[in-house]
């Protein structure tokens, strides 16, 4: 490695430092992890989100420079409010970090070298100042440094047996209170807690990598302190390096210990496929230069070496050291804990952990004693079991039952088409390519053809053509492939009745029964269920009346043409087209008949449910901007069809969101034009098994409700969540096509974008990683307020930053309601939309509740009481006096309930600060983090767990430092008093809180009927708390 000394600065005199009381305060203090943002030129770029600049200052001039010349807010159309960008801006930056790129961190030893060198650190005093000061661990690892000083050398320091804690974050009071913690990263933030008192040292790296080497390395000694610290020795008799020398030795077959260069870069290539041959062969050569060798062949340790470098990701060993309580493996107990607390996996046990081990752990030595390694942890990480789609929305997980108009249909326009509508040909595998992607509404725009065959053509190319037979034999063979809930056809009828009839014909011929034509009955008000239209093909399209006696009459022709004709045509008078229609094809549409839409009130007096409407994408977002709350009723019982302006003549798509924030369930899309609005519709129909069905919003379904798109902040009934989203790394970006001005490099940024209502839209921006494509390190961490979390999407897009223009690596979207909480791999899709291999972002997710909207605070418990505006729910009068009234005698107690929530909540963030946890952790997570602390000297729990009145309660066992007595005073004002009225998060809360305490051995071993007992009395509050729920009710 780099040595970290290279930078090193030499003691500067005292009055030019001054000493601990002449801090280095300004726009320096804290280096590249202070958040800074700036303006410049407007560009484009293919994410499709608006991102407003700001104004900042650089970290020194020649940085200042060089993002000033960088720094370029992007346009877009998605996002058409700016007061929405939170993220105020952020500046296209070329990352300065301090951590070497020719080596990187691949064990303890590593952070151990990195600590000895030394860096500087920012530390961070309770008065807001920061110092700029050098750290360095002694040779005999017993001590830290830091200089320059005015204290004596000998105090300078800090003993590595006096700390009791390293918190990575900003999780201190010192942080909590400082006036600068705004400004100061918090991935680049780390505190050691140290002596009886537990004070803090509050240090700031220059980069997350930075820090997190220190609080592995820190972390290691502290664990290791009464242990002899022979590590130093090397890696050559860890678990890793010894099947690293069983596969170079079975490979070895003349058993000389060296091997071809050759021979070495296809085992590593088998060992990790992601890895470029050029890559591999670098390696070898470097690490041969540094010994002052030339050869092409490989010995064993140059091997492991080479291996371990390549293959070892630094922010993936970070979080394995953390998880395993600082060793270099997880045995079934960490991974245990590791899959409940943080990824949310439920009714884990130890076999299904070792069944983890065994299939994912690399060395038959692991496998057999049970422990999972660097290598077989970063496999898991990697496989679909830790994908960020929940596996649940792989199928269908929702309620089918609901009428056909509570449902978001997927759908396409002119699905004839493979290239634009003005000149593209018509081809058959435009219905082969959005049935195979679920889609569940599709067009057939049928003309006259010659010799008597109906024919699909685009009419503004009549070159090209393909007959209507083939086109509803390959619909009949790929309907229900990719999924069985009903397909609609929206029929664009433009031939003669003669032909007219041969369509029929040939329908009733190639898909028999499978024609919905059932007459809808005047005794229902809803239309069917997907359910009971399973493998159904239902044909949209006007029909005549129901006089049996007219065989043909006259209808208009479909909204698309006219508005085509009044958009194209000079002579148009604004007549509608009318068409003749034979009572044959009028007879094969049932429930989805084309009528005129004209107003709401006369279409909600008079309109059949059975009858749909089909909107230009210019009306539709009139109505949507004009009568919001009025087009959401209004698609509470009737379907709407919602498709792109004529003026789209190169097939470019709406924005659907737009659309669907009103209720409109068919929002046709051009299937043939990739790019940002095709990400959304793709990504919103992944969920629900990709069936092409996704069930709206309750708030959008029940005639009670009510709910307008244009709602600003919270949603009336539902209750908002806080989303945190760490970027960590990408891997294996790929040169985005068509770029040939940087070569083979990329500076790769990445763009959170949230979609949904608009107070929901967002977007935030990493910094810019330069030249590393293989696995750039981003270690940043964005908040996002989401108030309907059903309607909203997570988008990740990857650009490389240009001068020229920023281009498009790979993005992926998500609904919001299939994110999976914890540490995931995102699958990068390419521009057309396909899974790119190997190529993914490693992510933390996590979701919490977030009553009252706002901010996060950051200030203590007392600031944040004192000064937070509570929110309550208010009730809506509807104007009936009688039911007014009735519902007034609920407003005492909702505010009763939502007083006892916030205090709750209040109580439970005071533990979680006390913990040195952020406000994402749960409280299980606190009592893991706090064992260490509770457990005594002579390996004893100082505390322990009792059950009063069966909730729970800790216990200490004799005297306890008044820092565990505040601590534990916090814990017995959120769960012991408040959680009793609290019922509902209480009795999760309760069963973390036990089954950390026995984990941890908090717990006194309890006899097995003591056990049972225990389980007993959590399954007592359960159905205790049930029958007085319903007593009261």
């Amino acid at each position: 490695m780099a040595q970290g000394a290279a930078g090193r600065e030499g003691p500067a005199p005292p009055d030019a430092a001054g000493g601990e009381d002449d801090p280095r305060v300004g726009p320096d203090a804290t280096g590249d992890c202070v958040a800074a943002a700036s303006g410049g030129r407007m560009r484009d770029r293919r994410s499709g989100i608006v991102l407003p600049g700001a104004a900042g200052t650089p970290a020194d001039s020649e940085a200042g420079l060089l993002e000033a010349a960088r720094a370029t807010p992007r346009r877009s159309s998605i996002i058409k409010d700016p007061s929405n960008q939170k993220c105020g801006g952020r500046k296209k930056t070329v990352s300065f970090s301090s951590m070497p790129s020719e080596k990187k961190i691949s064990s303890a030893n590593d952070c151990i070298s990195f600590m000895q060198a030394g860096c500087e650190l920012k530390k961070v005093r309770p008065n807001s100042r920061i110092y700029n000061r050098f750290f360095t661990l002694d040779p005999d690892l017993q001590a830290l440094r830091w200089e320059p000083s005015k204290k004596d050398l000998e105090k300078a320091k800090l003993d590595i047996s006096a700390i009791k804690e390293i918190r990575l974050g900003k999780n201190t009071e010192t942080f909590r209170n400082n006036g600068l913690a705004d400004q100061i990263c918090e991935d680049c933030a780390f505190s050691i807690l140290h002596g009886e008192n537990y004070e803090s040292l509050d240090l700031v790296a220059n980069s997350a990598d930075v820090a997190n080497i220190w609080v592995s390395g820190l972390r290691y000694l502290v664990s290791r302190s009464k242990q002899p610290l022979d590590f130093m020795e090397g890696n050559q008799n860890t678990p890793r390096f010894m099947w690293l020398k069983t596969v170079f030795q079975a490979a070895d077959v003349d058993g000389n210990g060296i091997m071809l260069e050759d021979t070495s870069v296809e085992l590593i290539k088998q060992l990790n496929p992601t890895l470029k041959e050029a890559k591999i062969r670098l390696k070898f050569k470097e690490i041969q230069k540094s010994k002052e060798k030339l050869t092409t062949r490989v010995t064993e340790e140059e091997f492991c070496e080479a291996f371990c470098e390549l293959c070892t990701r630094p922010e993936v060993y970070f979080l394995l050291v953390q998880i395993s309580k600082n060793k270099e493996y997880l045995d079934a107990n960490d991974l245990m804990l590791f899959l409940e607390a943080e990824q949310g996996v439920t009714h884990i046990t130890e076999d299904i952990c070792l069944d983890i081990i065994k299939r994912y752990e690399l060395s038959e030595e692991g496998r057999q004693k049970g422990f999972l390694a660097i290598d077989g942890f970063t496999q898991y990480l990697l496989s679909s079991e830790c994908d960020i789609f929940d596996p649940e929305q792989k199928k269908v997980a929702q309620d089918m039952t609901q009428p056909l108009s509570h449902y978001y249909i997927n759908a396409s326009h002119n699905t004839y088409l493979i290239e634009d509508q003005f000149r593209g040909p018509a081809d058959i595998n435009g219905y082969v390519r959005a049935l195979k992607m679920g889609c569940r509404s599709i067009e057939l725009d049928v003309s006259d053809g010659s010799d008597n065959e109906p024919i699909l053509c685009n009419r503004n190319n009549m070159t090209t053509h393909v007959s209507f037979r083939s086109v509803i034999e390959v619909i009949n063979k790929f309907a229900f492939i990719a999924s069985e809930y009903p397909l609609i056809l929206c029929l664009g009828n433009h031939c003669s009745l003669p032909q007219q009839k041969v369509m029929v014909q040939q329908m009733k011929k190639v898909f028999g029964n499978k024609l919905y034509t059932e007459a809808p009955l005047l005794s229902e008000s809803y239309l069917p269920s997907p359910e009971k239209l399973k493998r159904m093909i239902i044909v949209k399209g006007k029909k005549l009346p129901s006089d049996p006696d007219v065989l043909e009459g006259e209808v208009t022709d479909e909204d698309e043409e006219a508005e085509m004709s009044r958009r194209m045509s000079v002579d148009y008078n604004g007549e509608q087209k009318q068409i003749r229609l034979c009572r044959e094809l009028s007879d094969l549409v049932s429930i989805c008949k084309s009528v005129q839409y004209r107003d709401f009130e006369l279409s909600m007096k008079s309109q059949n449910y059975w009858e749909i409407c089909s909107f230009s994408e210019t009306e539709a977002s009139r109505i949507a901007n004009e009568y919001p709350e009025d087009f959401v009723n209004y698609n509470k019982k009737f379907l709407s069809r919602i498709y792109p302006s004529a003026m789209r003549i190169d097939s470019s798509n709406l924005n659907p969101q737009d659309f669907w924030n009103c209720g409109c369930q068919i929002v046709a899309m051009n299937f043939q034009t990739p790019g940002p609005m095709m990400d959304l519709h793709t990504g919103w129909f992944l969920q629900n098994g990709g069936c092409g069905y996704v069930l709206r919003p309750s708030i959008m379904r029940d005639e009670v409700s009510y709910f307008s798109a244009n709602t600003k902040g919270i949603v009336p009934g539902v209750s908002p969540l806080a989303l945190h989203i760490k970027i960590i790394s990408g891997q294996n970006f790929p040169k985005p096509k068509g770029a040939c001005a940087k070569g083979d490099v990329i500076d790769p940024y990445v763009c959170v974008e949230i979609h949904g209502i608009p107070a929901d839209c967002s977007e935030q921006r990493t910094k810019t990683v330069q030249q590393n494509s293989d696995n750039p390190i981003f270690d940043e961490t964005f908040e996002f307020q989401v108030n309907l979390p059903e309607l909203a999407m997570i988008r990740f897009v990857v650009l490389d930053d240009d001068y020229i223009g920023d281009e498009f690596i790979g993005q992926y979207t998500i609904p919001f309601e299939c994110l999976q909480p914890g540490y995931r791999h995102v699958p990068l899709r390419s521009f057309v939309g396909d899974i790119m291999e190997h190529v993914t972002l490693f992510v933390h997710i996590a979701i919490t509740n977030r009553s009252g909207g706002g901010k996060a605070q950051k200030r203590s418990l007392s600031v944040r009481m004192g000064k937070k505006v509570r929110e309550y729910t208010m009730l809506r009068n509807i104007g009936l006096k009688t039911i007014d009234d009735i519902f007034k005698i609920a407003v005492h107690p909702l505010r009763e309930a939502i007083d006892m929530r916030e205090n709750m909540q209040n109580a439970i963030v005071s533990i979680k600060e006390l913990c040195g946890l952020p406000p994402v952790a749960s409280l299980k997570q606190c009592l893991l983090t706090l064992s260490s602390r509770l457990i005594t000297s002579d390996n004893t729990p100082s505390v322990s767990l009792v059950m009063k009145d069966s909730f729970p309660y800790l216990e200490p066992l004799g005297a306890i430092p008044d820092v565990q007595k505040k601590m534990l005073a916090a814990y017995d004002l959120g769960q012991g008093d408040l959680l009793k009225n609290a019922k509902n998060e209480a009795i999760e809360n309760m069963k973390q809180i036990q089954l950390a305490c026995l984990s941890c051995g908090l717990s006194k071993a309890p006899s097995s009927g003591a056990e049972a007992k225990s389980k007993r009395s959590l399954e007592a509050i359960e159905e205790k708390e049930s029958s007085e729920e319903n007593g009261k009710l």
